[in-house]
């Protein structure tokens, strides 16, 4: 599955950098979860970015999900809180 969205910064007791999934998308993970998520919702994922690809997981947010990005990824791929990023995601089984 693939998708755009922006990067965004949550500012918590542990802040990260997020892209979320939009609408239709997070309602295909939303039925394929039953089937692969380990708890809490959470989703085991290999997601790519540009050329960067990591195992992860998506957590749920709001009836959707957000894919976390990591700080070498972001260093690597040169991403900037607010930029459009394109997200190609992959279930772990």
């Amino acid at each position: 599955m693939e998708f755009s969205g922006p990067l965004w910064y949550w500012r918590g007791p542990a802040p990260h950098y997020f892209v979320t999934v939009p609408d239709e998308e997070a309602a295909e993970l939303k039925a394929a979860s039953r089937f692969v998520t380990y708890g809490w919702g959470m989703i085991p994922v290999y997601v790519t970015i540009g050329t960067t690809r990591w195992p992860t997981s998506l957590f749920p947010k709001d009836g959707r999900y957000i894919v976390p990005v990591r700080a070498n990824v972001r260093q690597k791929e040169g991403l900037t809180e607010g930029q459009d990023v394109t997200v190609t995601l992959e279930l772990r089984t």
